[in-house]
């Protein structure tokens, strides 16, 4: 089969449908496309518009999703597109709502990431292990559960590496994605805190795109009083929610 790149307009032909179902299908996840160019533009690969096809029409969109419409993080229902900080102060506090938060994603199929590294990153793995229901080394195997370090050394190659690693998962079919990323260490990918918080802002326009819910975790005795605040304020999706849930 041809790995010729067509355009929207081209997709849309591919498919029988309009400009605007391609746009949206690839906004929310379920069709998966490539950006090139200084204008970002979409680009779709035939082979993954014949696979779209063969998984069915995915019209209305929601009803794909209807098994990936939110999480409960500690009895608080948590819509998908939602993009949280949490903080904590102990190593105990650390795993409270992560741990809950990514089993159940796990026994539900659903992929799974995780930025931590070191001692930080073995703990999440022991407390996992440690679940029943799950094989983590199994869905590490798969690809179900999937760590790095840190998502980047910039801004722009944060973006690129959540951009990559979301879409790519949706591959198989439309579902929720589930992230968990320890600032502590994705803070070393960055110049400086305050470039660690322009990523987290610019991930909000990723977030309200993909099926995803994320977490970012704040440990307070990392973190500057000020970057703190920074957290708190780019993060706006945390306000409905109640600050109060969220603090560890």
């Amino acid at each position: 089969m041809s790995d010729k790149l067509l355009n929207t307009a081209e997709a849309a032909r591919f498919l029988r449908v309009s400009q605007a179902s391609v746009r949206r299908w690839s906004d929310s996840g379920l069709l998966y496309a490539r950006r090139v160019g200084r204008r970002r533009e979409r680009r779709f690969r035939e082979a993954d518009l014949t696979i779209f096809l063969s998984q069915g029409s995915p019209s209305p969109a929601p009803t794909r999703l209807n098994t990936a419409a939110g999480v409960f993080i500690e009895g608080t229902y948590v819509a998908v597109h939602n993009h949280l900080a949490t903080f904590y102060n102990s190593d105990e506090s650390r795993l409270r709502l992560t741990i809950p938060f990514l089993r159940e994603g796990l026994v539900s199929g659903q992929p799974c990431f995780l930025i931590a590294e070191g001692e930080v990153l073995d703990a999440y793995l022991q407390a996992l292990r440690g679940r029943d229901g799950i094989d983590i080394d199994a869905a590490i195997r798969d690809q179900k559960f999937i760590t790095a370090p840190r998502p980047g050394t910039s801004v722009k190659g944060a973006l690129h590496f959540w951009e990559s690693v979301l879409t790519r998962a949706l591959a198989a079919g439309p579902t929720l994605l589930r992230a968990v990323g320890e600032m502590s260490s994705a803070r070393k990918g960055f110049a400086s805190d305050d470039q660690m918080i322009d990523f987290e802002v610019a991930f909000n326009t990723i977030s309200k795109r993909l099926p995803v819910v994320a977490l970012c975790q704040y440990d307070v005795r990392e973190f500057s009083g000020e970057t703190i605040f920074k957290a708190m304020r780019a993060h706006p999706d945390l306000y409905p929610l109640g600050i109060a849930n969220f603090l560890n």
